[in-house]
């Protein structure tokens, strides 16, 4: 393992930089956060299309190599080989659920390419715009995104389909899913529209919430009531 710690490049607020922060912190690795925003100048530095988060992974094998890994998915992959334990890959016999263990990344990929949106995009960041204006009531909030709504009650759905019927995303043994689910449903708990949560999704909310990791990526987070 290098001598020196590694570098986040992304800011708090990000929820993909906040999934490789935590898996950060529960892995044990020590490392150092630049907190850019997407598409600033430092972001476009290290990321050719201006996203974060960025990894640069200092040290090789003792060599200097200053590399950027890119991509939150790249980045796990590579702290999983990284730091092994504590595991964050749910294997078949720690969950029932799975038939094979490729459904962990098959679940991420759904939340990083479908969750993102339907969270985000559709409901989140319009409803934190629209009342940081100050000029709509709740009402009329809630009207003007409940198209992004219904997409978000059926991306909550699919989500909890795929979950085992209690603990974590797949049952007892925490996992990628969960980093990358949570950051996500976090932020939609900083809105009126957590009252989509199941009691299954505020079960595993409230289990998450419990974990040193996640107290350790809050600040700074749209859950604490943070901007970018």
């Amino acid at each position: 393992m290098s001598s020196r710690p590694l570098t986040v490049i992304g800011t708090p607020f990000s929820t993909f930089t906040r999934t490789i922060t935590l898996a950060l912190h529960y892995k044990g690795l020590p490392f150092n956060q630049v907190h850019a925003v997407p598409h600033s100048d430092i972001a476009y530095e290290h990321h050719p299309f201006g996203f974060v988060p960025t990894l640069v992974i200092h040290e090789i094998e003792g060599k200097v190599v200053d590399l950027k890994l890119r991509e939150s998915m790249a980045i796990a992959r590579y702290l999983d080989r990284l730091a092994p334990q504590p595991s964050l890959c749910a294997s078949v016999g720690d969950a029932p659920v799975l038939q094979i263990e490729e459904q962990m990344w098959e679940f991420a990929s759904f939340v990083a390419a479908h969750g993102f949106p339907a969270v985000e995009k559709d409901v989140v960041k319009p409803r934190k715009a629209l009342t940081d204006e100050g000029k709509l009531s709740d009402a009329e909030i809630r009207q003007e995104i409940s198209g992004g709504v219904e997409k978000l009650r059926r991306f909550l759905s699919v989500v909890e389909s795929t979950m085992a019927p209690d603990g974590y995303v797949f049952g007892e043994k925490l996992s990628w899913a969960d980093f990358f689910l949570y950051p996500l449903l976090a932020d939609l708990n900083a809105t009126p529209e957590k009252d989509l949560f199941s009691v299954r999704l505020r079960t595993w909310m409230d289990l998450m919430g419990n974990l040193d990791a996640v107290k350790a990526t809050t600040a700074g987070t749209l859950s604490v009531g943070a901007r970018p």
